[in-house]
């Protein structure tokens, strides 16, 4: 039996119209395109929900076996490795190819797959600890600037040109994911769908999307959003550079690099493109981290419908005119209040956080996320906050025991799940940080002192894992390891500074 988080629209009194009931059917799986997959789909029955997840892995596998730059039996690795002769290609890898050559122009060379060149000296380099030298940067820049294929649209073919190592992963993400969505659409009994892969996402149909934009200064999956925005019938995609890069002699250096001037981009830290069409999200998400954000704003005023959020190195925001009508509106946060009966020196500082990260164990190809909860319970064995909880369809909730037993009613409190989507840089599968400010569920300042971590995972018809840690939490910085099981490879805890904020 599939897995799915079912949400049950609700039937009103008074039903106007003779419209079919459609539920909400959410799955999740680790490494899939080197990163997560989530998967909505609202559909008529869990049968044909179930029919959508197979159709939507199976084109995403199809168009891998085409498109991957990382696999080497991949259509465009035998491509890439062919020179200077005509081959007919696939209409998947031609359209790619074409958008390369497109985007490669409107953005002035900032988009270019042979920034592969670059990637790869920067990534010498790291291994080197040293900074690739002006000689190095100038022959990257001369690969680069060549030509590196000819298409013929009459025969569908393509003409590899060049010696130039080429990557495609600046956009094909985003082709997939429309691809996947197109699929989807097309089978009777589907209302809408919303595919996210490593936080590009995409929602078509009939459902708004509330989709929340990653902090690049604070990132961490519960951490409070830059910004929400609301989305149907188009794609959101995030690029930036804090979760991969380079780190040599201790500076970080952006993965995303400039291939005009072989340097990782620098002045630009996060953006965030909204646009009718996901490969125009995707592209512009990767263009915009290099474009100076003026630059940007010319660009995005010459294509319909696309918005952006820009974040620079010093916190400034740049967003376009449209940016301010796709956001969720913020409703007043009620002051929190102090735990009663405590001084101010009692209590948990404001400068200090309690940093949890856990990998997923990994298992071969693609595969389904376990259910996990996360919890903070104070000395006296009392639960002051779930940091965490990854299900997908409620009945399977007290697999995961320990916290159903102690937290359902409390914390759910009648609500359904939160079920938005998170639009972000890419990350590795299966890694995850969260954060604990110092404050319990409702909001309120707990008190410093003695505190146990807990990680529990269940499996549907799998194994059930739980692993803790005990840590004090006051005013002096420490890490802790957290030995990992079958489920949870291994997870650590962090009590630290604040980093400084960055104002926008």
């Amino acid at each position: 039996m599939k897995r799915f988080l079912f949400l049950g629209l609700l039937l009103l009194p008074l039903m106007l119209s003779a419209s079919p009931p459609y539920a909400l059917f959410v799955s999740h799986f680790e490494n899939v395109l080197g990163t997560s997959l989530e998967f909505k789909v609202a559909a008529n029955s869990e049968e044909t929900a179930a029919l959508a997840e197979t159709q939507a892995l199976a084109e995403i596998d199809r168009l891998e076996h085409i498109l991957s730059g990382y696999a080497s039996d991949s259509e465009f690795s035998q491509w890439a490795r062919t020179n200077k002769f005509w081959i007919y290609v696939s209409s998947d890898l031609f359209e790619v190819l074409r958008l390369f050559d497109f985007w490669k122009q409107q953005t002035g060379g900032a988009i270019d797959p042979a920034a592969e060149a670059v990637s790869r000296l920067w990534k010498k380099s790291a291994l080197e600890q040293r900074l690739p030298t002006a000689q190095e940067r100038a022959i990257a820049v001369t690969e680069v600037h060549q030509t590196h294929w000819t298409l013929d649209e009459r025969y569908q073919t393509a003409i590899h040109l060049s010696a130039t190592p080429l990557m495609t992963n600046t956009f094909v993400k985003s082709y997939i994911i429309r691809k996947v969505a197109e699929k989807v659409m097309a089978l009777p009994g589907v209302e809408s769908v919303v595919v996210n892969i490593g936080g590009d996402i995409l929602a078509s149909g009939a459902r708004t999307e509330i989709v929340a934009i990653s902090n690049p200064f604070a990132d961490a999956e519960n951490d409070a959003p830059l910004a929400t925005v609301e989305i149907r019938n188009k794609a959101i995609a995030t690029s930036g550079n804090y979760r991969r890069g380079f780190s040599i002699q201790g500076k970080w250096y952006s993965h995303i690099v400039d291939p005009r001037t072989a340097f990782p981009v620098r002045e630009v830290v996060s953006a965030t493109v909204v646009a009718p069409n996901a490969t125009d999200a995707g592209a512009l998400a990767t263009a915009f981290n290099v474009l100076h954000p003026e630059e940007s704003k010319k660009l995005a005023a010459t294509l319909p419908g696309v918005e952006y959020l820009i974040v620079g190195k010093d916190g400034r925001q740049y967003a376009s005119p449209g940016w301010e009508a796709l956001l969720v509106k913020k409703e007043p946060a009620s002051p929190a209040a102090a735990p009663f009966g405590k001084t101010k020196a009692q209590g948990w500082s404001q400068n200090y956080e309690l940093l949890v990260t856990l990998e997923l164990s990994q298992f071969e190809g693609r595969f389904r996320r376990p259910f996990v909860a996360v919890w903070v319970e104070n000395s006296k064995k009392q639960t002051v906050r779930t940091l965490a909880l990854w299900y997908d369809r409620p009945r399977w909730l007290p697999d995961l025991k320990s916290w159903y037993h102690k937290n359902f009613t409390g914390y759910t409190n009648g609500k359904g799940a939160d079920i938005s989507s998170i639009s972000s840089a890419t990350r590795p599968p299966g890694k995850y940080t969260l954060k604990w400010d110092g404050k319990d569920d409702l909001g309120k300042p707990v008190e410093a002192g003695m505190y146990t971590i807990y990680i529990e995972a269940a499996r549907e018809h799998g194994t059930y894992q739980m692993m803790s840690k005990e840590i004090e939490c006051v005013k002096t910085p420490k890490k802790m390891d957290i030995s990992g099981n079958v489920e949870v490879a291994s997870a650590a805890l962090e009590f630290r500074k604040k980093p400084k904020a960055k104002n926008g």
